[in-house]
C-alpha cells in the first residue's frame, strides 16, 4: 500500500461511524517502518486534537492479591500456591494514599484481585473517607461484583471503574478464563454503566490464539461502548502459569492496536501501560507517541509491591514508592510534552458530573 492510499484508509477509518473490521485488520496487519510511522503520527495528531499535550497520572495502590478467579494469563489466578498473598489493612492504605495526594496525584486506582472476601461495606468506610479527605478522583478495579456492591461504592463516592474485558471474542475469552463468561462480563459493564461511573476496559495483545480480526473486534467493540478510559497492554507470560511456554504479545502489534483505538474512539484516556513499560526496554515513550495520554505511577508500599505480580518483569518494583511519579515528569519533558496534574475526568460530552 502506498502512503496515499494508507492515508485515506486511515481517514476512512477517523471519520466513519463505525469502522469496518476489514479495514482495521489492513492496518494491524501494517509492518513497513514507513507505514507505520504514518499511522502513529496520525493517531498522534487525533491524540492532540482531542486530549491536548498533557499526560495525565493514575497513581495505582494494589491493596489485595487475594483472587477467586483462574484466568491462565495471570499470576494471580488461584491455583499459584506459590504467591504470597496479602490484603492491606485499613491503616495501611490510607497511609499510601495520603504519600500518593502528597505527591499532586489526583486519581487514586484502588486495585485488586477477584478477592472474594473483600467486605463491601468495610471497603464502602474507606472510600467515603479518602473523598472527604483528599480532593481526588477514586477509580475502583476490582474485578466482577453484584450490582449492589457496585452502587453501595458508588455512593460512597467512588467516581470511575475499570473492568478490561480483555477480548471480546467469546470463544476466546471462556477459553482464557475458566469457568467465566464473557455474557457476565458485559452485564458488570452495564451495571457499571447504568450507576453513572466513568467506565473503563481494555485489552491483552498477543494472547495465545489471537488473530487480528480479534483485536479489530476489541476496537469495535470500544467504539460501540463508548467508553471513557481504555486500557491496552502487551500479553506477558507468567512463569506459574498454564501460559508459561508462550511467547510474549508483540510490541508493534500493542502500538498498532494503541494507534488504531486512538483514531476510532478519539477522546477516550488512553494509558501507556506498565506491561509496555516491562518489556525489553521501555515502550511507553513509543505508546506516548502514537495515541497514549496518561501514565500510571505505581504507588503500592513494600513489601507487597513485589508480591502483586501479574506478570513477571514488572517495572519499578523495587523503586522507592513514588518515585516513577519524578521519572514520569522527565518523560514528559522528553517528547516535548508536560504532566497535567488536574483529575483528567473523561471528555465525553455525556459526562456532566464526576459525583454522586
Amino acid at each position: 500500500m502506498n502512503m496515499f492510499n494508507l492515508s485515506k484508509l486511515l481517514n476512512r477509518i477517523y471519520t466513519a461511524r463505525l469502522p469496518e473490521l476489514k479495514d482495521l485488520e489492513q492496518v494491524l496487519s501494517l509492518n513497513d517502518p514507513k507505514q507505520l510511522n504514518v499511522l502513529f503520527s496520525f493517531a498522534d495528531t487525533v491524540r492532540k486534537e482531542f486530549c491536548g499535550d498533557g499526560i495525565l497520572l493514575r497513581g495505582i495502590i494494589e491493596f489485595s492479591s487475594y483472587c477467586s478467579r483462574e484466568c491462565f494469563y495471570c499470576g494471580l489466578h488461584k491455583s499459584n500456591h506459590k504467591l504470597k498473598r496479602y490484603r492491606m489493612s485499613e491503616d495501611e492504605l490510607f497511609k499510601a494514599v495520603e504519600y500518593l495526594a502528597s505527591c499532586r496525584i489526583k486519581t487514586l486506582v484502588l486495585q485488586s484481585g477477584q478477592d472474594d472476601s473483600l467486605d463491601a461495606l468495610w471497603f464502602k468506610d474507606i472510600i467515603s473517607k479518602i473523598k472527604s479527605k483528599f480532593d481526588m478522583a477514586v477509580t475502583l478495579s476490582l474485578g466482577e461484583k453484584s450490582m449492589d456492591e457496585y452502587g453501595v461504592w458508588r455512593q460512597a463516592g467512588a467516581d470511575r471503574y475499570l473492568l478490561k474485558i480483555e477480548t471480546f471474542d467469546k470463544e476466546l475469552y471462556e477459553s482464557v478464563h475458566s469457568g467465566m463468561s464473557l455474557d457476565n462480563r458485559i452485564k458488570c459493564l452495564n451495571y457499571l454503566r447504568a450507576l453513572g461511573y466513568q467506565l473503563g476496559s481494555g485489552n491483552i495483545i498477543g494472547l495465545p490464539g489471537q488473530t487480528l480480526k480479534m483485536i479489530a473486534q476489541d476496537i469495535i467493540f470500544f467504539k460501540r461502548g463508548d467508553f471513557d478510559m481504555i486500557g491496552i497492554g502487551p500479553f506477558i507470560p507468567h512463569q506459574d502459569t498454564a501460559f508459561a511456554n508462550r511467547q510474549k504479545g508483540e510490541v508493534n502489534l500493542c502500538l498498532k492496536a494503541i494507534a488504531l483505538t486512538r483514531i476510532v474512539t478519539k477522546n477516550a484516556h488512553i494509558p501507556a501501560t506498565t506491561a509496555l513499560g516491562s518489556m525489553d526496554k521501555d515502550y511507553r515513550f513509543d505508546g506516548l507517541k502514537c495515541g497514549a495520554n496518561v501514565l500510571m505511577p505505581n504507588f503500592t508500599p513494600q513489601p507487597y509491591r513485589k508480591l502483586y505480580e501479574i506478570y513477571p518483569g514488572k517495572r519499578c518494583v523495587d523503586e522507592p514508592v513514588g518515585r516513577c511519579s519524578f521519572c514520569m515528569d522527565n518523560m514528559a519533558k522528553e517528547i516535548g510534552r508536560f504532566i497535567d496534574y488536574s483529575r483528567g475526568d473523561s471528555l465525553k460530552e455525556r459526562k456532566v458530573s464526576a459525583n454522586v
